[in-house]
């Protein structure tokens, strides 16, 4: 059985901490590097709701997405609810380590499993890392479809491959018009409007779009009209945890670890319900609008 300290080596050589953006906190959290780990829970996000499912499981190594203290704090009392995270791991022996803007830029990261989970051909990055000769690394991915898509389908087809969550998926711009290439980045993605301008694609699915940036880059037609698909924030890194649990199978499977490998089915986003409009005003619907759970087979191994 590998210590910690291994296992930790083994996915900081696939999302390296000096790839994280300046203003991000990565790496382990909590663990004591000479402890023997032996199951693992991947996740989006660090809270209670995922800690109580890595003590049921017996997980020795909790693995997030986000960040549990992206900012600094005064305290780790049990009292806050992320002193509450840190106490039960540590009461527990359950490691904790965060990938998150390492892992958005890896080849393959977030928005490579965001790509696969819609059946899209990723082209190359929408923000290139410029320290990566090979040209593959970076924000977001610019992809190609098999065949053309209206954005009314290809909204169906995201609604249909990604997790269900309350939102379903919103979207901006002609629901009739042809999609061959699409931009896709995985969670926040309204900075990267002029990125995906000057990449030329017919759509950009993404999350947490904003009204007055949605507004303008709508209304800007002298550029040619471009669709814009916002998932939830969760939905659309849930498929790294896939991606990223097979990646360390590999890893596992090549050491002759025998590391068990698991990957939550918690639905944490936040937004609970979705209320229709009710308004005067039309409202355009989408086929598809429930969305699928992840499945329930065991995904350890499989490929995302």
């Amino acid at each position: 059985m590998p210590r910690l300290s291994e296992v930790i080596a083994a996915l900081e050589n696939l999302w390296p901490a000096e790839r994280a953006e300046s203003w991000d906190a990565v790496g382990t959290v909590v663990g004591d590097p000479d402890q023997e780990v032996t199951r693992i829970l991947f996740a989006v996000d660090p809270v209670q709701e995922i800690v109580d499912e890595a003590v049921a499981l017996g997980a020795d190594l909790l693995v997030t997405h986000h960040p549990l203290y992206l900012r600094g704090t005064t305290t780790v009392a049990a009292s806050t609810f992320k002193g509450r995270v840190v106490h039960t791991l540590i009461r527990n022996g359950i490691a904790l380590h965060v990938a998150h803007t390492n892992a958005d830029t890896a080849d393959p990261g977030v928005s490579d499993a965001l790509a696969g989970a819609l059946d899209l051909r990723v082209v190359g990055p929408l923000v290139p890392d410029p320290s990566d000769p090979e040209g593959r690394r970076g924000l977001g991915r610019v992809c190609e479809l098999d065949h053309p898509l209206t954005v009314r389908d290809l909204a169906a087809r995201a609604a249909e491959r990604l997790p269900a969550t309350a939102q379903g998926i919103r979207v901006a711009g002609d629901p009739d018009a042809l999609v061959r290439t699409v931009a896709v980045s995985g969670g926040s993605g309204d900075s990267l409007f002029g990125h995906v301008r000057a990449a030329g694609v017919d759509a950009f699915l993404t999350a947490d779009l904003r009204h007055h940036p949605v507004s303008e880059f709508v209304a800007d037609r002298a550029q040619g009209p471009l669709a814009l698909l916002d998932a939830a924030h969760w939905a659309t890194e849930w498929p790294w945890c896939e991606l990223a649990a097979a990646q360390l199978d590999e890893i596992s499977d090549r050491h002759g670890w025998g590391l068990r490998v698991h990957v939550s089915k918690t639905v944490t986003d936040p937004w609970t319900a979705h209320a229709a409009s009710a308004g005067p005003s039309p409202v355009t619907a989408l086929p598809g609008s429930a969305s699928r759970a992840p499945s329930d087979s065991d995904t350890s191994g499989a490929p995302n």
